[in-house]
């Protein structure tokens, strides 16, 4: 048996000097710090791996613009820490924005094609912050068309895959933020949340994403859904990460009056959360609806239900929360079917060099993806606020706020703990189900999303922590302590390091047959051609406890002299060839011959 491991990108890897997969923000300011990493480096660093994974390899199609003069700003980044020092934590340090945030040197599709070469006239309120904070915008990354679904797919760009399982989806409306920073496309990245939108692709990503108090931080600036429940807010794969983009983007602003807050409700400061320990002593309340019934996925439920035992094991009091009317008082206390066209069509009257002026115009050109022509036509027919409809969503929302407010006040609790969402990634094309967002989306309280582990066929499951208005430091303590305990970030096979990439060619040999392989990990193509005398059938088998397992790819069911083909393989069975665990079957009327299947 021979091997060779063909590198792809070696003049590229070879470069390098920093490698930025998966390093945090922390980690990045240090090798500026230290000479071996320039912002501009760290710039190229990100746009190599983009070409990598997301025009080529995996193909996760996560970004709609890059942005032309990065490297310029980098450079003057460089400069200006060579002449002064560095700003903050994020001096230098590469970010993806959502493409509904309003960005003045790049379009602002709103993943919407009817938005094509759209520049507005001001920057969103936290892309300034970013900026003024020392950050580069790398790019904008795609959503889910207006940001109306929850798998992001759209007119401008198509569909975003997950890296976990490009078969699948990565979540909505900000999936593009969310395939991107798992794949180590930028430090961090924002998404905006109207019901579920940084959470879910948190979840179906691997990462840590909050949904703010609303007036947190302020919404200016991003193409709005619906005014009354919209927030912005970060995506990381770290709480430490999520905590230095949080400080740099919260804050007043004139343009949000949600953002105006009481006399004496002070804002936190998310680094100061950074604490170990959170978890002992804190009251967690296990939100029994949110768990859902038989239709939802076991295998998430139990995730969650493991983590929250890992909680437990942290020193954090678990108390089961019944609550059985929860979700018959959530239902209809969603404002965006009521809100979003008189929102959208006021944010497009600010901005008047916009292609199009109302939703009906957009829906009317036909400039929409045909998975949103429904939706948005449902929303044309929203009767809008002053409407009945609308103030009986008002009072559903004030009591459902009040109901939850009392029972954690009555429980003594810190938090409430429940599955981001309830089933895996569904296939690229499926509806996805199993959606828990509506309770901080009706109440405006911070939720918060973390890794709570893997299915067995290796996608990712997030747990949410919801607290009161403005516990979101609480919130992430408590984040942070529960991932320094388990640390479940892991980051997606299909998109290593750079210098980490190659073909893996090998060949073996047994009783007149010769098998060669090549595997390529970043898309799980397993590539064979067997070359035999006589054999009747040969399959690839994956190796169980019992010994024979059962069969992972067809290589023929008829005979053969020589035959090619590629089997796509799924997450474990990756796993199984790497660990030297599956094997080619070829079998004859009178025997059989069976040959390992392993890289060498």
């Amino acid at each position: 048996m021979k091997s060779a491991i063909l590198l792809l990108f070696a003049a590229t890897a070879a470069a390098q000097t920093f490698e930025v997969a998966e390093a945090s923000i922390a980690d990045l300011q240090k090798a500026l710090s230290d000479g071996r990493a320039t912002s501009k480096s760290l710039v190229q660093a990100y746009l190599n791996r983009i070409d990598a994974f997301d025009r080529r390899g995996p193909k996760l199609n996560a970004m709609v613009t890059l942005n032309p003069n990065a490297i310029k700003e980098a450079e003057a980044l460089d400069r200006e820490r060579a002449s002064k020092g560095p700003r903050g934590p994020l001096h230098g340090i590469p970010v993806i924005v959502k493409d509904n945030y309003g960005t003045v040197d790049m379009p602002t599709t709103a993943g919407t094609m009817a938005l094509l070469g759209f520049l507005p006239a001001r920057d969103a309120f936290q892309v300034r912050k970013l900026r003024e904070a020392g950050a580069v915008i790398l790019g904008k990354s795609n959503l889910h068309e207006l940001a109306s679904g929850i798998t992001t797919v759209g007119s401008a760009a198509g569909q975003t895959l997950n890296p976990y399982d490009p078969t699948r989806n990565p979540g909505g409306s900000s999936g593009g933020t969310g395939a991107a920073i798992a794949a180590s496309y930028a430090a961090a990245g924002m998404g905006s949340d109207t019901c579920g939108s940084i959470r879910i692709p948190s979840s179906h990503n691997n990462l840590v994403g909050l949904r703010p108090t609303k007036g947190l931080s302020s919404i200016a600036g991003i193409v709005p859904l619906s005014v009354s429940q919209d927030v912005g807010g970060p995506l990381a794969r770290s709480v430490s990460d999520l905590a230095v983009m949080l400080d740099a983007t919260i804050g007043e602003d004139d343009a949000d009056a949600a953002t105006r807050l009481k006399p004496g409700q002070a804002r936190p400061k998310f680094s100061d959360s950074l604490q170990p320990g959170a978890l002992k002593g804190a009251r967690i309340g296990v939100l029994e609806p949110l768990f859902g019934d038989t239709n939802d996925d076991p295998e998430v439920l139990r995730t969650v239900r493991a983590a929250i035992d890992q909680m437990k094991a942290q020193g954090a009091v678990v108390v089961s929360v019944a609550m059985p009317d929860l979700n018959a008082a959530l239902e209809g206390t969603s404002l965006i079917d009521l809100e979003f066209q008189e929102d959208l069509k006021l944010y497009l009257a600010e901005n008047p060099t916009a292609p199009v002026h109302t939703l009906a115009e957009i829906v009317d050109s036909g400039f929409v993806h045909s998975a949103l022509e429904t939706i948005l036509r449902r929303r044309l027919a929203g009767k809008g606020r002053g409407s009945e409809d609308y103030n009986k969503a008002m009072a559903k929302r004030a009591e459902v706020t009040q109901s939850i407010l009392k029972r954690m006040d009555d429980d003594k609790l810190d938090a409430l703990v429940y599955p981001t969402i309830r089933r895996k990634p569904a296939h690229i094309g499926d509806p996805q189900g199993g959606a828990t967002c509506q309770l901080s989306a009706t109440t405006g309280f911070p939720a918060l999303s973390v890794p709570a582990g893997f299915t067995y066929d290796g996608l990712p499951v997030g747990m949410e922590l919801f607290g009161r208005p403005f516990d979101d430091g609480k919130l992430v303590s408590l984040a942070f302590d529960y991932e320094s305990a388990t640390h479940n970030r892991r980051a997606p096979s299909r998109t290593p390091a750079l210098n980490k990439i190659g073909i893996l060619t090998w060949e073996s040999t047994g009783d007149h047959v010769l098998a060669k392989y090549l595997f390529d990990p970043t898309t799980n193509n397993l590539t064979y051609t067997v070359t035999a005398s006589g054999s009747v059938s040969a399959t690839i088998h994956r190796v169980t406890k019992e010994g024979k397992g059962p069969v992972v790819a067809i290589v023929s069911n008829h005979p053969f002299q020589t035959v090619t083909a590629t089997a796509q393989l799924s997450n474990p069975d990756r796993d199984k060839l790497m660990a030297g665990d599956l094997y080619l079957l070829l079998r004859t009327a009178s025997k059989s011959v069976s040959l390992p299947v392993k890289p060498r």
